[in-house]
C-alpha cells in the first residue's frame, strides 16, 4: 500500500506529512516507556523483520497481490508507540534506498501503514483480551483479529486522503469499495502472518512480548511421567541470567530475515499489489510521478549493475535488512538512553527537594 507521488494533492500531502510527525513525536514519548535494555534492540529487529516479509508479496487474487503492512505485528511484540516508530523506520528506508513510496508521500504512507495499523489492531486486540479468557491463545487470536482489521482500516483511511485531495476524478464509492474489497483478503494474509509470528515468539520468550506482558503461565514439573503445577516456592525461582538473554532470538531472527530477504523474496509474487492493482483498474495513477530517487542504486529492490535478477534482489534485500536494523536499533538505543537520563535526572532531583 506504499503511496506513490502524484497520487495525492500538495496540500492534503503536507497536512498528512504533519499528522505523521506529530504521530511520531508523540510515539518517541511514548516508546520511552515501553523500551528498556532488553527490548530495545529487539525493536530494530523488528524493523528489519517487517522491512523483509514486505518483499514477500503473496496473491490474493486474479493479478492481485498483497504484503504485510506490520502495524499489528510490531504493536503487540514491542508496544504501540515503538510499533508505529518501527514501521516508519521501514517506510524511511523503503523510500529513500529503494524509491518505494513517494517521498512526498511519506506523511500519507507513515499516517496509513503505521498509525492507522497500529492503532486499529492494538484497539482491537485490548479489547479482545479483555473478554478472551486468559492464556497464550488468547494472545494469538487477538494478534490475528487485531491485524486481520488493520489492513482494510488502512484502505479506508487511503480512501479518505483521495476524497480530499486525489488528482484523478474517479468516484469517491469506487475507490473505496475497490480498496476495503481487495485489503480484506490482504488482511487476511496479514493476520496469518502476525499471529503465526507473535505465537512462536510467545512459545520461546513470552516475557518479551509487550502484548503478552502480565501473562501468567503456570510452572509445570514432570513427576512420574505427569505434569503437575510446581510449588509455588520453586515457581517463584529466579530465571537464570543466561534465560533472560536476548541474544539467542536476536540472532536468530536477524538470521530469518536475511534468508526472507536475500532468497525467499525471489519466490514471491510479481503481480502489482493490492494499492497499484486498484489504481490501474480505476485509473487514479493517471497523474502519477516517477519517484524522486529512482536513479538509487537501490531502486526497485535489485543492485545496480547486478545482471543476475536473483543475486541482485537479494543483494538488495540483505543491505535493507541491515540497514534497518542498524538505523532502527539505533534510534531505539537512543530513546531508551534518554529514558535512563529521565529517570537518573528525577532520582537525583528527589533528594534536594526534600
Amino acid at each position: 500500500m506504499h503511496v506513490p507521488d502524484g497520487f495525492i494533492n500538495a496540500p492534503v500531502s503536507v497536512a498528512a506529512g504533519a499528522v505523521a510527525a506529530t504521530a511520531v513525536a508523540v510515539s518517541l514519548r511514548g516508546a520511552r516507556r515501553e523500551l528498556d535494555e532488553r527490548t530495545a534492540p529487539l525493536a530494530g529487529l523488528v524493523a528489519a523483520f517487517i522491512f523483509a516479509v514486505q518483499m514477500l508479496n503473496f496473491p490474493v487474487a486474479a493479478g492481485t497481490s498483497g504484503h504485510l503492512l506490520g502495524g499489528a505485528l510490531a504493536a503487540i511484540l514491542v508496544g504501540p508507540c515503538t510499533g508505529v516508530l518501527c514501521v516508519s523506520v521501514v517506510l524511511l528506508m523503503q523510500g529513500i534506498l529503494f524509491a518505494d513510496g513517494g517521498l512526498t508521500a511519506l506523511g500519507v504512507n507513515i499516517t496509513n501503514m503505521a498509525v492507522v495499523t497500529v492503532v486499529v489492531a492494538y484497539a482491537v486486540f485490548r479489547g479482545l483480551l479483555k473478554v478472551l479468557p486468559a492464556g497464550r491463545r488468547s494472545v494469538t487470536v487477538a494478534a490475528f483479529a487485531g491485524a486481520l482489521l488493520s489492513v482494510p482500516g488502512a484502505a479506508v483511511m487511503f480512501t479518505l486522503f483521495y476524497a480530499l485531495g486525489g488528482t484523478t476524478d474517479v468516484p469517491i464509492g469506487k475507490v473505496f469499495t475497490a480498496m476495503t474489497g481487495v485489503h480484506v483478503l490482504i488482511g487476511i494474509g496479514e493476520a496469518v502472518i502476525t499471529a503465526a509470528t507473535v505465537g512462536a515468539v510467545i512459545a520461546v520468550r513470552p516475557d518479551l512480548v509487550h502484548g503478552a506482558r502480565g501473562l501468567a503461565v503456570p510452572l509445570k514439573l514432570r513427576v512420574d511421567g505427569r505434569l503437575v503445577d510446581a510449588p509455588a516456592a520453586a515457581a517463584a525461582a529466579p530465571v537464570p541470567a543466561a534465560a533472560r538473554s536476548t541474544r539467542p532470538l536476536w540472532i536468530s531472527g536477524l538470521v530469518t530475515a536475511l534468508v526472507l530477504a536475500g532468497f525467499v523474496s525471489y519466490y514471491a509474487s510479481s503481480s502489482p499489489d493490492g494499492l497499484e492493482k486498484v489504481a490501474a483498474d480505476q485509473g487514479i495513477d493517471a497523474k502519477a510521478r516517477e519517484h524522486a530517487a529512482a536513479g538509487s542504486p537501490l531502486a526497485d529492490y535489485s543492485v545496480k549493475d547486478v545482471s543476475d535478477a536473483r543475486l541482485s534482489g537479494g543483494l538488495a534485500g540483505i543491505i535493507g535488512v541491515g540497514g534497518t536494523v542498524l538505523v532502527g536499533t539505533g534510534i531505539f538505543w537512543a530513546v531508551r538512553r534518554r529514558r535512563a537520563e529521565d529517570l537518573t535526572a528525577t532520582a537525583t532531583a528527589a533528594p534536594s527537594a526534600r
